[in-house]
């Protein structure tokens, strides 16, 4: 009886929630519905998936993201300073 209170918890409170929260009804890769007496696997808190499979690949979709983000950071930072020491050699002193 608790575990039934409890997942109807869940559920009644996606009426009420917040906004840009993802709902409980279905899984957030596949969009498979997810049933009121099925086991639900959250990722980063209050992402729901229908199944490990679905949370793994989650993650590993995450994982590329996060390194690409990182790619692209150190790119941009390496071409700023090569920029910023090429423009600085561009500098002539003149003598009066």
């Amino acid at each position: 009886m608790a575990a039934s209170v409890a997942c109807s918890f869940f559920f009644d409170a996606e009426l009420l929630g917040e906004p840009g929260m993802p709902a409980l009804d279905a899984c957030a890769l596949c969009a498979k519905p997810l049933a009121r007496d099925s086991d639900i696997y959250m990722y980063k808190g209050d992402t729901p998936f229908c199944s490990e499979e679905c949370r793994d690949e989650q993650m590993q979709l995450d994982a590329i993201s996060a390194r690409q983000a990182a790619r692209r950071k150190q790119r941009f930072s390496s071409g700023t300073e090569a920029r910023r020491g090429h423009q600085e050699s561009r500098k002539v002193s003149v003598a009066s």
